[in-house]
């Protein structure tokens, strides 16, 4: 008898939920859509608050608690005490403890992984602590990870911020994310999920050794930049990666997509800068207290 044809597997992606600014309707549609449609995993990548105020991660551990099926957290520049510099440096993660066993959790499943890679730090040499930092400790984890794996099974690394070193050295959107991505490049990865910022892509980086494909999730928050809020369905049938942008709008996926990774998640405001086609920018700028 032939082989059987491999199982699908469903997977959704989210990011940038910023609960204390949260789109009540979208989780309130995205918890539905995950009791409907049982996705295998669900990957959260990051800014699952505002401020990390107590209240904004009970409200967060609330709703991630409601969903009944396996999930991985990625931490956000967001989720750090913002306030409270001596827990920032002495203990970042305490606020997570009702759900820290879901935090950087790799998630194994039928021919597929999923494998954390963090890039929000306690602290940079640098002014804008909000972007992304890749270092030597926190890549060599995930490729320890990655290495250990099966024979043949393939990757899905999720990361909070994308790996581009947008800008220069000192402004760089992810220091040491094109190091990164070269060792990504070497080994079985499909591509790198991410977020950060609010809204989606789905583009091919190249590196020295080869290319990897870079898969962005919007925001599920009021903190909406050019398209409304979003988050991203994959399915994986063994052979093909297909990345659906789900949206309360009903906006097609490409017209939802970016074709180039932003500095950061405000609005246009320069001709030029990166907005998806269906161009809905705020008249003025998110939200941010």
């Amino acid at each position: 008898m032939p082989d059987s044809a491999p199982p699908t597997t469903l997977l959704f992606h989210l990011s940038d939920i910023h609960f204390g600014l949260e789109d009540r309707g979208a989780l309130d549609w995205v918890r539905q859509e995950i009791a409907n449609r049982q996705p295998h995993a669900v990957a959260i990548t990051g800014d699952l608050t505002m401020r990390a105020r107590h209240r904004e991660f009970d409200a967060a551990t609330r709703w991630i608690q409601s969903l009944d099926v396996p999930v991985t957290v990625e931490v956000g520049n967001h989720d750090m005490p913002y306030f409270n510099l001596i827990e920032r440096f002495l203990d970042p993660y305490r606020r997570f403890r009702e759900i820290e066993g879901l935090i950087e959790r790799e998630i194994d499943l039928p021919g597929l992984a999923i494998v954390p890679l963090k890039t929000a730090v306690r602290g940079q040499p640098r002014l804008n602590w909000s972007k992304g930092w890749v270092s030597r400790s926190s890549l060599a984890k995930c490729l320890a990870a990655i290495d250990a794996l099966p024979k043949g099974v393939k990757v899905l690394v999720t990361a909070h911020h994308p790996l581009r070193e947008v800008g220069t050295k000192g402004t760089a959107l992810t220091i040491n994310g094109m190091k990164a991505l070269t060792e990504l490049a070497r080994r079985p990865v499909l591509a790198v999920l991410s977020g950060h910022v609010h809204d989606p892509f789905d583009i091919i980086e190249q590196t020295p050794a080869g290319s990897v494909r870079m898969i962005g999730a919007g925001t599920l928050s009021q903190r909406v930049r050019s398209t409304p809020p979003s988050f991203n369905e994959l399915t994986w049938d063994g052979a093909t990666l297909t990345v659906r942008a789900r949206n309360l709008g009903e906006v097609p996926t490409r017209a939802m997509q970016i074709d180039d990774v932003p500095e950061n998640a405000l609005p246009p405001r320069e001709a030029g800068e990166p907005v998806a086609p269906v161009n809905q920018v705020p008249e003025t700028d998110p939200p941010v207290h």
